[in-house]
This record gives C-alpha cells, structure tokens and sequence, in this order.
C-alpha cells in the first residue's frame, strides 16, 4: 500500500506542476495588473496609488468599486477604435499565414521523410536571427527605391517608387512573415501524422484528389489550424515593433496604445485596464472554444 501511495502522491505532484507554474507566472502577474486597473494615477514611484493594501481591505474596496478606467475605454473613441483596428488586423494577419502556410505545410508533409528535416530547418531559420532585425530588413525592403523597386526596375517594371513603408500593407506583410512559422509548424506536425491509406481509400471509393482532400484531409488536419491560428491570432493582436517600425500614423494598434499608456503618459492604471480588457476579449474565445471542443468529445 506504501509504494501504492507513493505512485498517487508522485502522480499528484506531476499534475500539481502546471497549475503552480500558471499560478506563479498567469494568475500572480493578472492580479498585480488588475490591482493597477482598480487604481487611481499618482505621482509617485510607481506612479499609482492603489485603494488597498492588504487583503483586510478588499472588502471596503468592493463596497466602493471605482470602474473609472475602464468606462474611460468606452469614452474614449482612440481605445475601442484601437481594439477593433488590432483584432482586423491579426485577423487578416492569420488568413493570409493560413492561406500561404496550409499548401507550405502540406508539402513539407509530402515530400520524402530523408528531405522533411531540411524544409524544417529552412521553415525555423528566421528564429536564428534578432527579431527587430529582421523588421528592420523590411523597411530596407519596402522604402522608396528599396530594394523591392530596385527589383522591380531590373525587370523592366521601372516607375513610380511603390510607397509602401508606413502602410497597413507593410503592416501585414511584415506580421505575414513573422507570424508564418507559427502557422507552419503545427500544420505541419498534424499533416506528418496523417493516414496516408484514408486518401488511397477515398480514391478507391471513387472520390478525386479535391473531394478527398476535403472530406479526408482537411477535417483531420482541423486540430492544426486551429492551434496555428491561435498561435498567430493572440500575438499578433498585442504586436507593437512591427506596427511602430513599418505603419503609418493611422496604423494605432492597442500595443502601441499600451505602451504609450505605460511610458510616455505614465498612467499605469489606465495601461493596466486596458491590458485587462485586452486578455478577457483573447482568453474568453479560446475558453469558449475549448468547452465547445470537449462536449463535441464527449458527444462523440
């Protein structure tokens, strides 16, 4: 019975150890920043002042809960403008890395197992190199007489400079290419594990390559898109570097309004709400989503 025991303790400790990690690095950080939202702004260092300091007058606090910063958002047309223009462009953003990464993906998956680690390779390169550096190339690329218009003059297509610095189409074209192994590698992972004799199957019922891969393929790579979307999708709504470096005044996404918030006004209350309005409009999707998944589970 002790060695009995010992297993279920073991079992219980290895279970135990995600829930304190997302304790100490979700739910730990999540409270100091909803403390910050339920502040006022001050002059101080940090600069806010918070309604309680101990857990004895929490109470009071809820007797009088002050939801200024967050009405503010609603007020205020530059945060929910922000919101809105952040979720159409990750969402743009994870339609054209879907569109271009599902047929990268799935030909990495059917090429032989010898050449698949070398296409991986090439797919996780860009990681090798700094980030803002690789923003950094595309302003190179992009600007009057960059290197796309030098491209372009040498085949003959010589004109008007392009301009597409400080647009929302370098926006996109530069989340397009940071975000795209996000998308590429849990395809890809969920293409290499699929039955191959379900297609010959199809086939043998009659079906054509487009019919199978449509009623074959597709429905079992589900689980892929889905995780690639959300691994595109949250990222790119917070994405502040990318929209800095390569948009234009108009391009105002909620990571440049956080940071502005955070360092320039210093209103870290205000930042704070807006951070928290910011993880509920994120977690609450996947969470829907994922109690959806578990019943159709069930279900099945």
């Amino acid at each position: 019975m002790s060695a009995v025991a010992s297993l279920q303790r073991l079992r219980r400790l290895v279970v135990a150890v995600p829930y304190l990690w997302l304790a100490l690095f979700f739910l730990a950080p999540f409270a100091i920043v909803l403390r910050m939202a339920f502040s006022q702004a001050a002059t101080a260092l940090p600069p806010y002042a918070p309604h309680w300091e101990g857990i004895a007058q929490i109470g009071e606090f809820l007797s009088q809960l002050d939801l200024a910063n967050f009405s503010l958002l609603g007020d205020d047309p530059l945060y929910w403008q922000s919101y809105l223009y952040s979720l159409r462009i990750a969402a743009l953003t994870t339609v054209f890395a879907l569109a271009i990464g599902y047929p990268l993906a799935y030909a990495m998956a059917s090429v032989p197992a010898r050449w698949r680690g070398i296409l991986l390779v090439f797919v996780i390169l860009p990681f090798w190199t700094s980030f803002l550096i690789r923003v950094y190339a595309w302003i190179g690329i992009l600007r009057p007489d960059g290197l796309l218009d030098q491209a372009l003059a040498l085949i003959g297509l010589e004109g008007e400079p392009l301009r597409l610095l400080n647009t929302e189409t370098a926006v996109l074209l530069g989340m397009v290419y940071s975000y795209l192994p996000f998308m590429v590698l849990p395809l890809f992972a969920t293409l290499e594990k699929l039955d191959r004799g379900l297609l010959e199957a199809a086939a043998d019922l009659g079906a054509t390559p487009v019919t199978a891969f449509f009623t074959v393929t597709l429905p079992l790579s589900l689980p892929g898109i889905l995780a690639g979307s959300a691994l595109v999708f949250i990222p790119a709504v917070g994405e502040f570097v990318i929209p800095d470096l390569l948009g234009g005044p108009d391009t105002v996404m909620i990571g440049k309004v956080l940071w502005s918030e955070f360092f320039s006004n210093r209103d870290w209350p205000l930042a704070s709400a807006v951070a928290v309005v910011l993880l509920v409009v994120l977690v609450l999707p996947l969470v829907l989503l994922q109690r959806a998944r578990l019943r159709r589970e069930m279900a099945a």
